[in-house]
């Protein structure tokens, strides 16, 4: 199953073991239980700690759990971890075998703290980029708390729990049989939803700070690139973040980053943070601002307040809040999100299987999706609402050829149905003829494009009638001290080495802005 180049590299990894190890497996007779003995035989004998057993007693097949011998410490597969779900496989084998993780030592005593017993089943897709962050964290959990009980699940080799579960978008997370959440989720994520009363701890440690030099608000590149050249200039620099690596962590692929061919999002993500964190770069995570309050003198603080009631001060702040994708607006969207209506092709599309679905939007973005599921459904409509398609012509080529697509111009989307558990249709207006069309369907992808993340600042800074942040060309907004990068300005193009650029610019542009402006904390000694 493994070749030869994997197995070495494997083999290099697994002299990091501690502990002995069983890989116990549970099988059937079909042919993905024999892959994954495969799989399980390939990996037993590239340690000397590692055993193999199969027993057969889990409900599920085929899986497997890794457990350290001697100890309730484990977690368990329910499929086959290749793909994105590999490295995922990995690290289960390293840290169940004693290997410590590169989790800060705080969140590893927040999850060791943690009380009452919980079980966690998550579900994935081997094709979901976002789905590791959530394997791999609720795996440490279960090696860090023996309370703690992980299954981590293939949805795609479990189609009858998808459907019993009604699971329409991966990952999800049930705990102790109920949903848990949805979506993306960092290990700091998980565990502050588990502890009450971390919340009100981190904001009483973030009102402790001391003001900044340059606060940068928002983890994307942007952000990530205003930080490094605050930083490099030997200033008090911070970061606050919903969500470090923003948009980056949903991007598949990436060919376009000069000087790297290939590479996917949450890499660039996890390179980025460690540029970012090897300077002194106060870096607070998981915070969201609600609000921006100007100097109210020349040379004073700019306020920020967050969502836990803490509030930041600094000299400069470069916004870089980035942008979220655009939703259609229309009825059934929201109620149906997660249940037929999705947002990432790459990550919830191996769930639709053999149904129908539809793309909305024409752009490079809807063409590759249509694209893209094509291979996996049994029909695809693209529903473009202007008169031709906007993608590259080689992706439109690419569309035409394939046999199992439909392609609607001039379509505007209207409603998305449902049995009030999940999608059964779309309907849309033919702008030429004025009818109303119904397409039976299981699912909808939504690919009309970005918007900026700039509600909170309304009345603040000045925003373009499309709601992004006005800057000039050294990155400046209305607000003196305020600087702004990225996704959520009116730079016209949003790309990621765009973005970094702009927030190289903002950041500079703060750095001229304090060494040309005099600090009301210095002025007032002087006059006193």
């Amino acid at each position: 199953m493994l070749d030869a180049t994997l197995k070495s590299q494997l083999q290099a990894y697994l002299e990091k073991l501690v502990h002995p190890i069983e890989l116990v497996a549970s099988l059937d007779e079909g042919e993905k239980s024999l892959e994954l003995w495969s799989l399980l035989e390939d990996i037993a004998p590239l340690s000397d700690k590692i055993s193999l057993l199969r027993r057969d007693d889990d409900a599920r097949k085929p899986s497997f759990a890794i457990q350290r011998v001697g100890s309730d410490i484990g977690v368990r597969f329910a499929g086959l971890p290749m793909g994105h779900e590999f490295t995922s496989l990995v690290l289960a084998l390293l840290q169940v075998g004693g290997h410590p993780s590169k989790a800060t030592q705080e969140v590893i005593e927040q999850v060791q703290a943690l009380e009452g017993d919980y079980l966690f089943e998550s579900y994935f897709s081997l094709s979901c980029q976002n789905c590791p962050d959530v394997v791999q964290a609720l795996n440490l959990m279960s090696v860090l708390n023996p309370r703690i009980r992980h299954v981590a699940i293939d949805g795609a080799l479990f189609q009858d729990e998808v459907e019993a579960r009604e699971i329409m978008a991966v990952p999800t997370v049930f705990l102790n049989g109920k949903v848990f959440d949805q979506g993306r989720m960092s290990l700091e994520q998980i565990v502050a939803k588990l502890d009450v009363g971390l919340e009100q701890r981190e904001a009483e440690k973030i009102a402790a700070r001391a003001p900044f030099d340059v606060l940068v608000v928002g983890g994307g590149p942007a952000g990530a690139a205003a930080a490094v050249y605050a930083a490099r200039k030997g200033i008090r620099t911070g970061v606050v973040a919903e969500r470090f690596g923003g948009q980056v962590l949903d991007t598949m692929g990436i060919e376009n980053f000069i000087s790297v061919p290939h590479t996917e999002g949450p890499k660039l993500v996890a390179a980025m943070e460690q540029h970012v964190r090897e300077y002194e770069v106060d870096v607070m995570n998981l915070q969201r601002v609600e609000k921006l309050v100007p100097a109210t003198v020349e040379g004073g603080l700019v306020e920020l307040q967050l969502a836990n009631g803490a509030t930041l001060r600094s000299r400069t702040v470069v916004l870089s809040t980035g942008a979220r994708w655009r939703q259609m607006n229309v009825p059934g969207e929201h109620e149906y999100r997660n249940k037929g209506v999705a947002y990432c092709p790459h990550c919830d599309g191996p769930l639709f299987k053999g149904k129908r679905v539809a793309v909305i939007g024409g752009g490079n973005s809807g063409v590759e999706a249509a694209i893209d599921l094509a291979g996996l459904v049994s029909h695809v409509t693209l529903v473009e609402f202007d008169a031709r398609l906007r993608a590259d012509e080689v992706l439109q080529r690419k569309l035409r050829s394939l046999p199992n697509v439909s392609v609607v111009l001039n379509g505007q989307s209207t409603e998305v149905l449902g049995d009030g558990k999940k999608v059964t249709g779309l309907v849309y207006r033919d702008r030429v003829g004025g009818q109303d069309v119904r397409l039976e369907l299981e699912g909808i992808f939504v690919q009309i494009g970005l918007l900026p993340n700039t509600e909170w600042l309304k009345g603040t800074v000045a925003l373009s009638a499309r709601g992004e942040i006005v800057i000039d060309d050294r990155g400046q907004t209305s607000v003196p001290g305020v600087f702004a990068a990225g996704d959520a300005t009116t730079v016209p193009y949003k790309q990621i080495v765009i973005a970094m650029g702009a927030g190289s610019t903002a950041a500079l542009g703060a750095f001229d802005h304090l060494i040309r402006t005099v600090s009301a904390a210095e002025v007032a000694p002087a006059e006193a």
